[in-house]
């Protein structure tokens, strides 16, 4: 006679169409595939401490759970990490890795080594639908979403290759707009924050987006990571021209949102990416627009000197150029920072990111969910 045991890990593996992926599962919704096993749901905080925390993948080698629940795993689960396709180091010690999915396609993923902090750029999609006029991500097309599990990979991948302890800080800046994979990012994020896997602080882990209103407005009831907005303009009009979701997601509405995201969040304040493209949003008028513009608002505006890619129309502006910009931001009281360019020459900087994409390509801004 089969025990109770037995006979309700017959009902749940009747219902799962495979394996299931645990690499990308946050603690809750790990808790509850170990529920659905008729586990205990602290095992969660095990398998993530293996998982994260040790990188350890065969579950016969996690040696504090039962035997039995290890041979369940192995039938009912599984850990895929993505594999590196090639590896980049710069000059300046940034390294670059073409991380290869299991479907084909390719994303890029960057470190960026700095004297207290290394920082990570993860991608959020294979390619971009958003066709910013000034990126090369956005004019290789787009593939698909990732899955949360294929996001996570992407810290595995780096950390196997890096010193212990060496990425402090996870930005979701590399390929794609991370809020339109909304739940994969956020399982993401909480699996970098938890105590149980990366242990990385909400400080340290940062979702930049181009300005999806809705799912940021949809992030304040879900997470308090930090929040950067690639801006580049001061105005519609202008902005209509180097992003295109401006037109779908305008300044009015795009502004109240992220300040209302940091409203019960004391010291925390939105970070502004700004690209600066000679003589096109570089003029000290413009400047001037963007500190009435972000007036109120906790801000820190991040200054990218554009960084060439092959085919771009733009060009990057003068030294003189940028630390003019800069220094009308801060006369008028705006916090603001140059960032330095970094990776360029392995075509790891800011907007050089490319992948390879397999497959048909979706065209750029349609039939987007916003």
């Amino acid at each position: 006679m089969r025990s109770a045991h037995a006979e309700h890990e017959s009902q749940h593996a009747a219902r799962m169409s495979g394996p299931v992926e645990l690499l990308g599962l946050d603690r809750p919704r790990l808790a509850a595939f170990f529920d659905a096993l008729g586990e205990r749901r602290f095992r969660a905080r095990q398998l993530m401490q293996w998982l994260h925390q040790r990188q350890v993948y065969d579950f016969a080698a996690m040696t504090d759970l039962s035997k039995g629940l290890r041979e369940r795993l192995t039938r009912h689960a599984t850990v895929t990490l993505p594999s590196v396709a090639s590896a980049l180091t710069a000059a300046d010690g940034t390294r670059k890795w073409l991380v290869r999915l299991s479907d084909g396609h390719c994303v890029e993923t960057v470190y960026i080594p700095e004297p207290k902090r290394g920082t990570l750029c993860i991608s959020a999609q294979a390619g971009c639908p958003m066709g910013c006029a000034f990126c090369a991500t956005g004019d290789g097309g787009f593939g698909r979403n990732l899955s949360a599990a294929e996001i996570v990979g992407q810290l595995h991948v780096a950390s196997a290759q890096l010193p212990p302890g060496a990425v402090t800080n996870v930005v979701f800046m590399g390929m794609g707009e991370p809020l339109l994979n909304f739940d994969p990012v956020i399982s993401a994020a909480r699996v970098f924050m938890d105590d149980f896997g990366f242990v990385l602080s909400k400080r340290r882990v940062t979702i930049s987006t181009c300005g999806v209103v809705r799912a940021i407005e949809r992030m304040r009831n879900v997470t308090d990571v930090s929040l950067a907005v690639s801006l580049h303009a001061p105005n519609n009009a202008l902005r209509d021209q180097l992003v295109p979701l401006n037109r779908k997601h305008p300044l009015e509405r795009l502004l109240p949102a992220c300040h209302a995201y940091i409203q019960d969040k004391p010291h925390r304040r939105i970070t502004w990416e700004y690209v600066l493209l000679s003589g096109v949003n570089d003029a000290d008028h413009h400047a001037r627009e963007l500190a009435r513009l972000l007036q109120g608002i906790p801000s820190k505006v991040n200054l990218i000197p554009f960084n060439p890619y092959p085919g771009a129309r733009f060009e990057r502006p003068s030294v003189g150029r940028v630390r003019g910009f800069a220094d009308a931001l801060l006369e008028r009281g705006v916090t603001a920072t140059v960032r330095e360019t970094r990776g360029e020459e392995i075509q790891g900087a800011c907007g050089q990111l490319v992948g390879e994409l397999q497959g048909a390509r979706t065209s750029k801004m349609t039939a987007l969910p916003m």
